[in-house]
């Protein structure tokens, strides 16, 4: 794995046989670090053994005084093979190539390397561990916490003074411990929920080391999704009622005919327990429309549920869709954590970016269509639950279906009935009504007197092609009401963006066009897309979505604006 430094050999040395006499060896101990004789067998004399070799008579052959002594052969290895073969490490080796004699290699020079080496792997391992955004801990065969990185202190609040040489078991509780199952199974881990206490929830990948088909230990890296689950949790309470409960389609007027055609369908279907797909850009009116035939059907008395699947983490969509359970000794200390689909128990839960669904969990999303039941992660009693299920999509699932990311049975069961959702742009007639009618919401929410919109703003705003449709329009009426203090909003008051291209008329009678003004870093939309982004963590699609801007028209802003 790493490039080893070469071993440092001692080459002052010399060869003799065994027939040499013990004056004619002291002579080269004084000249050389080690004597090699050689006869048969190879013994090597070190010169701070040389008070050894003068207590024997100056005409003795060395090989009788070595017998006397029961001096102990040497290993001859290859320089490629020091590791591999077997070496008594008692007396200093010598190591050659295949034409000549190398060096003379001590256990203490032996040591030495490998003493570097091992510094070196560890610093590679400190410096990786480190660099990662993850919680990293590593433990012994015993559970001893032999490393923990800067994240695991910050994600735990454990100080690595209080944590190592402990075993993981005195923090956690070691049910809750997937590297405790690693070291008795022996089986990795790949993106698994955990929840090692209450506050924290986290997603797992995990590793036993092995050595000779022994685990001697197990290394953890735990991605820390606390935060993404309270912003999730955060939108679910944020999210408001977008129709009237007692009137649900009479809150989206249009005088769009393609958008009429699709409120029919969708006042006919609300009343057929089946499911139904959605369709459209986003910001369109997916979830607007989706609450209307909720409220407008036989499912109105029960709750309606939203889950994001552009939102939530892959891993954790399993237990946000069907719960999780967690058996253990007592019932008092049962974990358990409702669904959504049980959260909408005889109502309608509503699945926004079904495409952004993993394979697996649309198997498990059918079987559930089939008879409305399931099994939450990690629980063994079968839940029914009688639940209508939306689905929305920004853009068609049939390329998907050609790639086979997208279960092409849940397909054909969830888009029974499709409803695609013409974007804004298209539907410039229903710009009006729609503008008036945030006017009058948004003044009410605030308490202000509900100001007039100025014909040349209008005339803008029926202009713009409002990339991130409804959604964006809402938003934009709510800041301009909630900033403006006059009775009359102006095109002035309108966002940069909006009013970036305007007709004019000149003084020679000819229309002609302003150009874009140079947008400052610090304007007011930048401000507001930074603002949105430190809510959402960095989530760029909750962003998006907090915006009321497609994900697309995020990008091109952060990119715009310069901003990180």
């Amino acid at each position: 794995m790493f490039k080893s430094a070469q071993y440092q050999l001692d080459n002052s040395f010399t060869i003799v046989n065994d027939h040499t006499p013990l004056s004619e060896i002291k002579k080269k101990l004084n000249e050389y670090h080690f004597v090699v004789v050689a006869g048969g067998t190879y013994f090597i004399i070190h010169d701070h053994e040389y008070g050894l070799i003068e207590l024997g008579g100056d005409s003795r052959p060395v090989a009788d005084w070595l017998r006397q002594l029961k001096w102990l052969p040497s290993t001859i290895v290859t320089a490629e093979r020091i590791v591999s073969q077997e070496v008594d490490w008692r007396r200093p080796v010598l190591v050659k190539n295949e034409r000549e004699f190398m060096g003379v290699l001590t256990s203490a020079k032996a040591i030495e390397k490998l003493e570097g080496e091992n510094r070196e792997i560890t610093a590679y391992f400190d410096t990786l561990a480190e660099t990662i955004n993850d919680s990293v801990t590593a433990v012994n065969e015993d559970g001893q916490v032999v490393y923990w990185n800067l994240v695991a202190e910050e994600t735990y609040k454990i100080k690595k003074e209080f944590i190592l040489g402990k075993k993981i078991g005195e923090h956690f509780n070691e049910e809750a411990v997937v590297l405790h199952r690693i070291l008795n199974e022996g089986l990795p881990v790949r993106g698994e929920y955990h929840r090692p206490n209450k506050d924290t929830h986290v997603l797992i990948n995990a590793s036993p080391i092995m050595i000779d088909n022994k685990i001697i230990g197990g290394v953890a890296t735990e991605q820390n999704i606390t935060n993404i689950l309270r912003l999730n949790e955060e939108l679910d309470s944020n999210s408001s009622l977008l129709v009237s409960r007692k009137n649900p389609f009479s809150t989206m007027p249009t005088g769009s005919p393609k958008f009429q055609e699709a409120l029919k369908i969708a006042q006919k279907v609300a009343h057929a327990d089946i499911p139904v797909h959605l369709t459209g850009e986003p910001g369109s009116g997916k979830e607007m429309l989706a609450q209307a035939i909720h409220y407008g059907g036989a499912k109105a008395d029960g709750a309606f549920i939203t889950l994001n699947c552009s939102v939530i983490p892959p891993a954790m969509l399993e237990i946000e869709l069907f719960g999780f359970q967690k058996e253990t000794y007592t019932t008092e200390q049962q974990t358990l954590q409702i669904g959504r689909i049980e959260q909408a128990l005889n109502g309608t839960l509503f699945i926004e970016d079904i495409d952004k669904m993993p394979l697996s969990i649309q198997g498990k999303l059918l079987e559930y269509l089939v008879d409305k039941s399931f099994y939450r992660v990690g629980g063994a009693e079968k839940i029914t639950s009688p639940t209508r299920i939306i689905t929305s999509t920004s853009d068609s699932i049939d390329v998907l279906l050609k790639e086979g990311s997208f279960n092409e049975k849940l397909y054909f069961r969830l888009s029974v009935i499709t409803i695609d959702i013409p974007p804004l742009r298209t539907r410039k007639e229903d710009i009006v009504s729609l503008v008036e009618k945030y006017l009058r919401e948004f003044s009410t929410k605030y308490k202000k007197t509900c100001p007039e919109m100025e014909s040349e703003a209008i005339l803008q705003l029926v202009n713009y092609d409002w990339p991130g449709n409804i959604r964006e329009l809402k938003n934009t009426i709510e800041r301009m009401v909630l900033l403006n203090d006059k009775p009359a909003i102006t095109s002035d008051q309108l966002p940069d963006h909006i009013k970036s291209k305007l007709i004019v008329s000149h003084i020679d009678g000819k229309d002609g066009e302003i150009e874009p003004h140079e947008l400052s870093l610090k304007n007011a939309e930048a401000l507001e897309i930074e603002e949105a982004l430190k809510k959402t963590y960095g989530n760029k699609s909750a962003a998006a979505s907090l915006l009321g801007i497609s994900r697309g028209t995020l990008y091109n802003k952060i990119k715009e604006y310069g901003l990180n």
